[in-house]
């Protein structure tokens, strides 16, 4: 059955089963979701229709914290200890879920959202502030229906490490769907909202409490692994080689008998 992996450390290769999938421990908490937004617009409409998936969260049962961009310098400009960039990762690590939504602006997500994510470092002393979270996108359009800026959010998940849903939300012509006091009107594109915002809270019960051991890899285990723990393990794949060598010559000399 391992013929074929002969460059696999096999005692560091994990053999998933539903049994290790079982959480060792299960959250009573609500859910934490955070949610960011990509503009800065006093009236806003991304921000607009994140509020709104806020409210519907919350019905959910969710707790909910918004990030609010203004005031975040420009990656890179100041250093990371800034109150605003602390602010933000210190809520990526408490989220168990987020929310991202973005308008699109020449075909993609805005600077304003990109700058967001690009204070979220991959790893930063030992944690990982959006790995294993899960995912759910949005955007508003200021035309027709479009999803440049959902299809640049998910690779953006896919990047950050996160389990982003398969349902997202476009709104198209946003100045349409809102009132005066900011409110979504009802319509299908709300009714989406409410489809996302509910998928978005069963998957987080069901990752949360597995995204350890989801996102365990192999190539990182063996990276880490003690150096006599790296040494067994490659004695057992050279074992391996060699026992399969062997095998194949015995093989060998068997056929060439038959022949002749």
């Amino acid at each position: 059955m391992t013929d074929g992996l002969r460059n696999v450390a096999l005692p560091l290769l994990d053999i998933p089963t539903e049994q290790k999938l079982e959480p060792r421990s299960v959250s009573t908490h609500a859910p934490r979701i955070l949610l960011l937004y990509g503009s800065l617009r006093p009236n806003s409409y991304s921000r607009l229709l994140t509020l709104e998936a806020e409210r519907i969260l919350r019905h959910l049962g969710a707790q909910t914290k918004v990030f609010d961009p203004h005031g975040l310098p420009v990656t890179d400009s100041v250093p990371a200890d800034h109150p605003k960039v602390a602010e933000l990762r210190a809520l990526s690590a408490w989220s168990e879920g987020q929310v991202w939504c973005s308008p699109e602006r020449h075909g993609t997500l805005t600077a304003v959202f990109k700058n967001q994510i690009d204070w979220l470092p991959l790893e930063i002393g030992g944690i990982r502030p959006t790995q294993g979270r899960t995912l759910a996108v949005m955007q508003v359009c200021g035309g027709s229906q479009s999803f440049n800026a959902v299809n640049a959010l998910r690779v953006l998940g896919r990047w950050m490490r996160m389990v982003t849903i398969p349902n997202q939300s476009s709104v198209p012509k946003a100045y349409q769907e809102f009132d005066a006091d900011g409110r979504m009107a009802p319509s299908a594109f709300y009714d989406r909202v409410v489809d996302v915002m509910e998928e978005l809270v069963k998957f987080t019960l069901l990752v949360r409490d597995r995204s350890a051991y989801l996102t365990d890899r192999y190539s990182e285990r063996k990276e880490s692994a003690p150096p006599a723990a790296a040494a067994l393990a490659q004695a057992a794949m050279d074992h391996e080689r060699a026992a399969q060598a062997l095998g194949g010559n015995d093989s060998n000399d068997g056929d060439d008998s038959e022949v002749e």
